[in-house]
């Protein structure tokens, strides 16, 4: 194994967990997967007659989204996860906060983006870390955010029923300042994505991908040729009229 050259976690853990974020990676699709949500016929035939695209292109591309929704929650756990080997002091529990700090008596919430949470969610998020200081004075609750609008270490104002509120102890922090709190380093979370495309190039070089296995297409075609026609019988069969669907 090569050096990757960070002080705040080993080259073994960093691998390892780049190695558990790629195995987590989704490779085959059919007809069961893509439809777990209930595929929307209408969407799709919108998409395919104003874009210029055949159905089949369509439903590929849907597959594809499907997979990047997945893969997103995968990074997910590798930025919440790599923090279990980054300090001792720091771990992840089974349940509540997304990362803690009982020592130190910090308590986080993650985020990927700045704009992950609506309205309500930011409330009720607020609300819980207000409830964690009523039962620690010493706590101090984080909103971390790997995609931030800015680097930033700051108080996190809110309104609440129409109220501006405020807790010092209450704060918003890029991914950037978190990993300088955690580490002690201020270019830790730099140096670790500088280090990151060698160490997933050896993880992908090592590991035996799975061959990609697409039988949407195919389970489709079983239901009718007309792939569109399949498409909306899978959603609507048992709807009336459905029987006899041609289109």
């Amino acid at each position: 194994m090569r050096e990757y050259g960070l002080d705040f976690i080993s080259d073994t853990d960093l691998f390892n967990h780049v190695r558990e974020t790629v195995e987590k990676y989704r490779f085959n699709a059919n007809l069961s997967s893509f439809n777990k949500n209930l595929v929307d016929p209408i969407k799709l035939s919108f998409d395919a007659k104003v874009y210029g695209k055949t159905i089949q292109t369509i439903v590929e591309n849907e597959i594809i989204r499907q997979a990047d929704k997945l893969n997103t929650n995968h990074i997910g756990y590798f930025h919440q996860n790599i923090f279990n080997f980054i300090s001792d002091r720091w771990h992840v529990p089974q349940s509540g906060y997304d990362i803690v700090n009982t020592e130190e008596h910090y308590y986080v919430e993650m985020k990927n983006k700045h704009n992950t949470m609506n309205s309500s969610s930011a409330q009720k998020t607020y609300i819980r870390m207000q409830n964690t200081i009523l039962a620690d004075a010493d706590a101090t609750c984080l909103l971390v955010e790997v995609i931030a609008r800015n680097s930033q270490n700051s108080t996190w104002n809110i309104s609440l029923d129409g109220h501006a509120i405020a807790n010092r102890n209450i704060r918003r922090v890029s991914i950037d300042k978190f990993y300088q709190l955690v580490t002690g380093d201020e270019f830790s979370f730099k140096k670790l994505c500088e280090a990151l495309p060698k160490v997933i190039d050896d993880v992908v070089d090592e590991i035996e991908r799975d061959v990609a296995d697409n039988t949407v297409l195919a389970e489709l075609e079983r239901i009718s040729p007309n792939i569109l026609k399949s498409l909306y019988l899978l959603a609507f069969e048992q709807y009336a009229g459905f029987g006899d669907f041609d289109v």
